[in-house]
């Protein structure tokens, strides 16, 4: 017979159950944290692995042909297997217009439309307000939608426009120095003649898409497989990287309306995984911390049923019975809360305008839902398997070899990973960082014990001469009880550090980039809705310079292992920059960027790819076009201004809309800004793509494993108050004064809540000084408001955790 259907065992758990339900009330807590956590990231990502552009513009069209909007690079790592890997392209990969007789050629094809989207901007009502931009197409391209005319009719001349419903136009009316011909359906959109869209576009020989119209009665798997063969035949390619056409069906088809959409969702997704591994960790370290003290009170109540009989598999068996009745019924809590919170978090993401890309749809079916029973039974099996490492027969005083062993060993790596950190740069060095943290905060774990141990050597003697009576027996509990101070240390230097971890890391890096910005942007004034064209033209204009916003994308080796980054640059005037924009050129000379072919690279990125000026960096631009391009000079502010500036004249032909994001002017003393086009804005630096979409991610996921481990501490320090019930009686029974237990419990609290801060801070210091040296050169940032506000909290949880349990004893 098993030993989990032993009578004895059912027994023993049932009993065991009934007579520790507050310790087993943490444990119920903090797996019902856990569950809801890995259940919403569960979801969360389900939802982003389903997630796909919306489909709109092209709904009539069963089959749509575009281009490639992912970029791939294959290469042999050291001492590895091939691999490949993607990144997505924010800019239009266009099409050969031959496409189009190619397409419709095919048999069953009712047309085959061409679409070109562009820009048009009209002009705000005064001088200070940003011109009303609106995508602008085809009126041929209209019946892709279709978006039928509800009023007027079509443009025939190049003076005319149909516009859609949702501009709030009306016939007569002139947009964009053109007359309103028509009204259609649909959203905020131009729509001119085919002729007009070609010129519009500016890509002459080439199109956006080709919409495919099945003829009445072809199935769209049969039209795609006869388009597909078609382009093969063909040999028609992409006119930036020369890559294969891509025939779209079903969701894929918004792929080419929403380019932002697919790169955001990857994002996502790398996002999720990052977080939920921080999760799974953080879980795994706060249950075995509670679940082991849990069983160690118990440690008395073990030898005793063993001394009457029972065996050591038995009493093994039963724990794990408890736990999983416990463990049980709290994942499934968690796993029926965590679906509000994942539906909450959806909609403070869709609720945010600019967050998630217009256009990115993220599913969630009714299925998707089981994902929480299934994290529900992990985390079960996660706690179980705890309480069965926990559970094993204690070992005698004097042991514990192999534990300090593998203590120093994780310390030691956290520290060589902090020192590999100092010498990397970018993602690797936050990788590095990170794993130190992990591992660091691992060693302490491992290490609590000894770690309590040497702290109350230290304070022993002062404890004992100047805190009298408490002092004392605040010092003897301590020499006693080194495992119990060290379970009640570990989830406060966890906490410490996670937060310090976290919070200073966006600081250190925000504080950084926001001094670069303001030390790169020497310009008097920065606009927008306007160009450094006419801002020259304005009296008291020394110098203005555009800067353009793209994308490139980098193939390189970091640490060994390949990596393609998509990466914001900005284009801007060389001749402009003078008297507008610093970059602090370390070497070389941006008056280079003044020809095409050329870029300037940051410091740090130069390193990493071993470059100067005179050498040359490969590149995809964000359309995906590669390019060879001559480094002319080296700056250092690239926290501010991103990885690579180009020449504006190289980086417009392949952006969808090349007007500039901003103008930078200098200007005379005496100018004044009144007469210039536009309105003011401050300077700011480049941010990351997807930087804002995952900041609010993190700063959600981040609260809630905050929370979790401020559960544990909590948890923790109650558990251990429960437990010392029968000392904090024996001590009232020999003599010991209400106050003076009050003291000595306010004693230990203040030694738990100071060492706990101090080895967590220290173990926060050194990720986060390797981190912040590596990219910022400078040191860790926190603002003091912040480090008061996690001090403040682990005081008063910690204090909350020792005193509540021997208040409920008095009362």
């Amino acid at each position: 017979m098993k030993t989990s259907r032993n009578p004895a065992v059912r027994l023993l758990a049932a009993r065991s159950l009934r007579a520790h339900r507050k310790a087993w009330a943490a444990v119920f807590a903090a797996v019902a944290v856990t569950s809801v956590l890995l259940g919403a990231l569960a979801l969360a990502a389900g939802s982003a692995a389903l997630g796909h552009a919306r489909v709109e513009r092209y709904a009539a069209a069963p089959v749509v042909v575009a281009g490639d909007q992912e970029v791939s690079w294959t290469t042999k790592p050291w001492g590895g297997e091939t691999e490949t890997r993607t990144a997505g392209l924010t800019e239009r990969v266009r099409i050969p217009d031959a496409t189009v007789d190619v397409v419709r050629a095919v048999p069953g094809v009712l047309a085959a439309v061409p679409d070109h989207t562009f820009v048009v901007r009209e002009p705000g009502a005064d001088a200070a307000a940003d011109p009303r931009t609106y995508t602008g197409r085809s009126w041929e391209a209209a019946r892709l939608a279709p978006y039928r005319l509800i009023d007027g009719r079509e443009p025939r001349g190049a003076a005319e426009a149909v516009m859609g419903s949702g501009a709030g136009a009306r016939l007569g009316d002139t947009v964009a120095g053109r007359k309103v011909v028509g009204l259609a359906e649909g959203p905020a959109a131009l729509y001119v003649t085919a002729a007009e869209a070609r010129k519009l576009a500016g890509h002459p020989g080439s199109v956006d898409a080709v919409g495919v119209l099945a003829a009445p009665g072809v199935p769209v798997d049969t039209l795609h497989a006869r388009v597909r063969v078609a382009l093969d035949e063909a040999g028609l390619e992409d006119t930036a990287s020369g890559q294969p056409l891509r025939a779209f069906t079903g969701d894929g088809r918004g792929g080419p309306e929403h380019l932002a959409a697919a790169p955001a969702r990857m994002e996502l997704l790398q996002l999720l995984a990052a977080v939920s591994g921080t999760v799974v960790l953080v879980a795994v370290l706060v249950l075995a911390s509670l679940v082991a003290q849990a069983l160690q009170q118990r440690s008395g109540e073990r030898e005793l049923l063993l001394s009457v009989g029972a065996t050591a598999r038995q009493v093994r068996a039963a724990a794990g019975r408890e736990v999983t009745r416990v463990a049980g019924l709290a994942a499934l809590c968690g796993a029926v809360a965590a679906v509000p919170v994942f539906l909450g978090l959806w909609s403070a993401l869709r609720d945010r305008t600019g967050v998630v890309p217009e256009g990115l749809e993220l599913p969630s079916p009714p299925w998707l839902f089981a994902a929480s029973l299934v994290i529900a039974a992990v985390v079960v099996g996660i706690t179980r398997l705890v309480v069965l490492l926990a559970a094993r027969q204690p070992r005698r005083p004097g042991e514990g070899g192999v534990r300090r062993v593998v203590g120093i060993a994780l310390i030691l790596l956290g520290v060589a990973a902090a020192v590999t950190a100092t010498a990397q740069g970018g993602a690797a060095a936050g990788a590095a960082a990170g794993a130190a943290t992990v591992t660091l905060v691992a060693g302490c774990a491992v290490l609590g014990p000894w770690i309590a141990g040497a702290a109350m050597k230290v304070l022993d003697l002062p404890f004992r001469r100047l805190g009298g009576a408490p002092g004392r027996l605040t010092a003897a509990a301590a020499s006693a009880h080194s495992r119990r101070l060290g379970a009640a240390l570990v989830p406060v230097v966890l906490v410490t550090a996670f937060a310090l971890v976290q919070l200073s890391a966006g600081t250190t890096m925000g504080r950084a980039a926001d001094e670069q910005a303001r030390a790169a942007t020497i310009a008097d004034l920065a606009l927008t809705g306007t160009t450094a064209e006419r801002v020259r033209r304005m009296p008291g204009v020394d110098a203005a310079t555009d800067v353009l916003r793209s994308t490139v994308v980098l193939a390189r080796t970091e640490a060994g292992a390949p990596r393609l980054d998509r990466l914001p640059v900005l284009g801007v005037d060389a001749p402009g920059l003078a008297g507008t924009l610093d970059p602090g050129v370390v070497a070389g000379d941006l008056a280079g960027l003044a020809r095409t072919g050329t870029v300037a690279v940051g410091s740090d990125m130069a390193d990493s790819l071993d470059v100067r000026p005179g050498s040359t960096v490969d590149l995809r631009l964000g359309d995906g076009t590669p390019k060879r391009l001559r480094v002319v000079a080296v700056y250092e502010r690239s926290l501010a201004l991103g990885e690579f500036l180009l020449p504006k004249t190289e980086l417009a032909p392949h952006m969808g809309d090349p007007y500039p994001a901003r103008v930078l002017a200098s200007t005379a003393k005496a100018a004044g800004a009144d007469a210039l086009p536009g309105p003011l804005v401050a300077p700011e630096q480049v941010s990351p793509p997807g930087a804002e979409l995952n900041g609010i991610v993190s700063a959600v996921i981040v609260s809630a494993i905050g929370g979790l481990t401020l559960l544990s501490v909590l948890s923790t320090l109650t558990l251990i108050g429960a437990g010392r019930r029968g000392e904090l009686h024996l001590l009232g029974q020999v003599g010991a004064s209400a106050g003076q237990l009050r003291r000595m419990l306010g004693l230990e609290a203040g030694f738990l809540t100071a060492i706990g801060l101090l080895v967590g801070v220290v173990v926060a210091a050194l990720p986060l000084t390797a981190f912040a040296w590596a990219l910022t050169d400078g040191l860790p940032y926190l603002p003091p408001e912040q480090a008061a506000l996690i001090a403040g909290t682990v005081t008063v949880t910690v204090v909350a955790g020792v005193f509540l349990p021997s208040r409920r004893q008095r009362a």
